[in-house]
C-alpha cells in the first residue's frame, strides 16, 4: 500500500508548542537561561528532586526491552544507498521476578541529554524520571496469549512520552510495543548513535511514513507470536516474551501526528482491531479516506470536530462503533507524561500557575492523568479482550471534566 503525505498549516511539534506557551508575557521571566530564547533558566528555583511518574494501578509488575528493528523493504533516503528504515521500538509487558532487574530510564541517556538541551532544560537532566518497566525481566504468563497496542508519539517527540499510558495497560496484561519513528525523534540505537530530529524534507517524517513504521511494527509482532525473534542484532529477548502475543489481538494508539498515523493505518490494516488518536489533527494530502467498520476513539483537546475541518471529515469515514470524547480545559500539549512531569518543573523553576497552564491547560493535573490511564485501558479492555464496562456509555461522575461529544 502507498501511504499518502502529510500537509499541515503549522508545525505540530512539541518544542513548538511549547515554545509558543512560554515565550509569551507571561513566560517572560523564562528567558533568562542560556538555551533557545524560550528556554527554562539553568538554575532551577530551589533544590530538585527527580521527576517521578505516577505508579500503575494494574496488579502486574511491568517488563521491557528494547528492540533494533530494520525493515528492508524501505530504503532510507537521507542514509544513502544500501541503508534501509531503522526503528528502534520497546516492548512492555505484564512481568513476573522483577527484583534483580533495574527499571529503564524514560530516554536512554544519550537521548535524554539532546532532548532536554534542545527543549531549554538541560537544569532537569539529572533529575529525568526513572520507569516502572524492569528491563529483561520475564513475562508473566497466565495461560493466554497477551492482547498487542502499539504506540505512535507525535513529532519531534520520542517514544517514551506516553509512558504512564503504557505502563499502565501493561501492568493491566497488555503487550505495548512503542516506537521510535527515526529521523523524527530523540532515540539512541545499540551501537551508540544518537538519533535525533531532521529538518530535513528528503526524510520519512510524514504521518503516512509513521502509519508504515506501524503497519511494520505489526508484522515484528506476528514474528515474535510464531516465536521468532526480530531484533536486528538478535539481542536475547526476556524469558517467555516468544510465542506469547497475540496478533488476532492488535490495537494502536498515537498522540498528534501520530495520531493522524493510527488512524491511517488503521484504515490501511485489518489487524489493528481498535485504534485511539490522542488528539490528532487528521491532516493528510491526499485527506484520510475510505471507511471502517473497527472501533476507532478519539480524545481531543484542540483538534476538535468543531475547531478542525480535517478532524471533521474523518469522523465520517467511521462506519464501526466509534467514540469522542474530550476533557474540558484540556491542551494539546497537556497529552502523556506533561500532565504527571510539567507540574514537578513548574515547582522546581518557580513557574506561576498562569506559565503552567500556558502549558498543560487548565485541567486539573491528577485528574488528567486517572483519566489517561482509565480511559484508553477501557476502550482497549472493551474491543480487544470484550471485557465491556461502562465507562465509556456516558459521563461518569469519577470524571467530571470529560464530555462525550455527539
Amino acid at each position: 500500500m502507498t501511504v499518502p503525505p502529510f500537509t499541515s498549516r503549522r508545525s505540530l511539534t512539541r518544542r513548538s508548542v511549547l515554545g509558543a506557551a512560554l515565550a509569551s508575557g507571561a513566560a517572560a521571566p523564562l528567558a533568562a537561561g542560556a538555551g533557545p530564547a524560550w528556554a527554562g533558566p539553568d538554575r532551577p528555583a530551589r533544590t530538585p528532586e527527580r521527576l517521578t511518574l505516577p505508579a500503575s494501578t494494574g496488579p502486574h509488575p511491568v517488563g521491557t526491552v528494547p528492540l533494533h528493528l530494520v525493515d528492508r523493504s524501505r530504503p532510507d533516503p537521507v542514509a544513502g544507498p544500501g541503508h534501509f528504515r531503522e526503528l528502534m521500538a520497546t516492548v512492555w509487558y505484564p512481568a513476573r521476578n522483577v527484583g534483580r532487574f533495574p527499571v529503564a530510564p524514560w530516554i536512554p541517556a544519550g537521548a535524554l541529554e539532546a532532548f532536554f538541551t534542545d527543549a531549554g532544560f538541560g537544569a532537569l537532566i539529572p533529575l529525568a524520571p526513572l520507569t516502572a518497566g524492569h528491563v529483561g525481566a520475564p513475562l508473566r504468563r497466565s495461560g493466554r496469549r497477551l492482547p498487542v497496542v502499539v504506540f505512535s508519539h507525535g513529532a519531534h517527540s520520542h517514544q517514551g512520552d506516553h509512558t504512564v499510558m503504557v505502563q499502565e495497560l501493561a501492568s493491566h496484561g497488555y503487550a505495548v510495543m512503542t516506537v521510535a519513528h527515526h529521523h523524527d525523534t530523540y532515540t539512541a540505537f545499540p551501537d551508540g548513535r544518537i538519533a535525533v530530529p531532521l529538518q530535513n524534507p528528503d526524510a520519512p517524517t510524514l504521518p503516512g511514513d509513521f502509519a508504515a513504521d506501524l503497519r511494520f511494527v505489526l508484522d515484528c509482532v506476528e514474528q515474535l507470536a510464531a516465536g521468532h525473534n526480530p531484533d536486528a542484532g538478535r539481542r536475547e529477548l526476556p524469558a517467555g516474551l516468544l510465542g506469547s502475543l497475540d496478533p488476532r489481538r492488535m490495537g494502536a494508539f498515537g498522540w498528534s501526528k501520530g495520531g493522524t498515523a493510527t488512524a491511517c493505518a488503521t484504515l490501511a490494516d485489518p489487524r489493528i482491531r481498535a485504534g485511539l488518536s490522542l488528539d490528532g489533527p487528521m491532516r493528510m494530502n491526499p485527506p484520510l479516506s475510505g471507511h471502517l467498520d473497527r472501533p476507532f476513539m478519539m480524545m481531543t483537546a484542540e483538534f476538535t470536530r468543531a475547531a478542525d475541518p480535517a478532524v471533521a471529515a474523518f469522523w465520517p469515514l467511521l462506519r464501526g462503533w466509534r467514540l469522542n470524547i474530550q476533557a474540558q480545559g484540556a491542551a494539546h500539549f497537556s497529552c502523556g507524561d506533561n500532565e504527571a512531569l510539567f507540574p514537578q518543573v513548574a515547582k522546581v523553576f518557580g513557574w506561576s500557575d498562569q506559565q503552567l497552564q500556558e502549558v498543560i491547560g487548565t485541567l486539573d493535573p491528577g485528574e488528567a492523568v486517572r483519566i489517561q490511564q482509565a480511559y484508553p485501558l477501557a476502550f482497549f479492555d472493551e474491543h480487544l479482550r470484550h471485557r465491556r464496562g461502562h465507562l465509556l456509555d456516558g459521563p461518569s461522575p469519577a470524571f467530571p471534566a470529560v464530555t462525550f461529544l455527539p
